[in-house]
């Protein structure tokens, strides 16, 4: 009787494993064109182990993220790894995007960016390729919202870009 327990037991935790063995690698970016402020603002949103994880094999550095013993320079870092994996085209020409922060959040960081001087928005392009060295099955969400007009994306690793005409 004691060892049906234990066997019970045993097919009543194994499915709980299940679950927390199987990962979802994704990231989540949003993009608006704020047509008042001639601006196209950029949220990136990404899971802070997985981006410890890529950031470090690039690097060979330890950052901490998000704990006490993150490195001062974290923002140079952030910048770097942003420019080298995300990339905005609009209306034909690859646009540099200010970095305006970040913000962490549970175990999320959020990247603020944004590209001022729009006056018009016909096209826009994104690739990003965040994550994909690290994780094979890496999903990068795309969300663009222009005036009334929703599109998303789902970039991965052989697919890395989307593009958008008005």
């Amino acid at each position: 009787m004691k060892q049906s327990k234990y066997v019970f037991l045993f097919f009543l935790i194994i499915p709980l494993f299940a679950f927390t063995l199987h990962k979802y690698y994704v990231s989540l970016t949003e993009i608006e064109y704020v047509e008042k402020q001639k601006s196209v603002q950029i949220i990136t949103s990404i899971f802070i182990d997985d981006l410890e994880v890529d950031m470090r094999k690039q690097s060979n550095k330890v950052f901490n993220i998000d704990t006490k013993q993150e490195i001062d320079s974290i923002d140079y870092y952030f910048k770097n790894y942003l420019h080298q994996h995300f990339q905005i085209t609009i209306n034909d020409s690859i646009n540099k995007y200010n970095y305006i922060g970040k913000e962490y959040e549970d175990n999320i960081v959020h990247f603020y960016l944004e590209v001022p001087n729009i006056e018009r928005l016909n096209s826009i392009q994104i690739i990003n390729t965040s994550l994909f060295e690290s994780f094979e099955n890496q999903q990068n969400i795309v969300k663009i919202n222009v005036k009334d007009f929703n599109k998303t994306f789902y970039l991965t690793k052989n697919n890395d870009k989307g593009l958008l005409n008005f």
